[in-house]
């Protein structure tokens, strides 16, 4: 129970956290798409000095972990159940 009452405790930082990492994989998805590989950061995977390819496999994958991150601070920015409601519910 020790784990549970934690994540309820920090579950506001949670929400929150994933909605900044959310944003930024969205925005480092965008740079994917519309920079060639060459114009990438040096610290982003794929950076390859000089090539004009386009790494649209990274920007999907950073897109879709984006969408996982707002899915998380969605689900758990609800209503909390009380005690009585998760013994009924199982």
């Amino acid at each position: 129970m020790a784990a549970r009452d934690a994540f309820v405790r920090y579950r506001k930082w949670l929400v929150a956290l994933a909605i900044v990492l959310g944003v930024a994989l969205i925005v480092v998805a965008v740079i994917y798409w519309v920079e060639p590989a060459g114009s990438l950061p040096s610290f982003f995977p794929g950076h390859e000095a000089g090539s004009s390819h386009h790494h649209v496999k990274h920007g999907i994958a950073a897109f879709l972990l984006g969408l996982a991150c707002f899915a998380f601070a969605w689900f758990n920015s609800g209503p909390k159940k009380s005690a009585a409601q998760a013994n009924n519910a199982g």
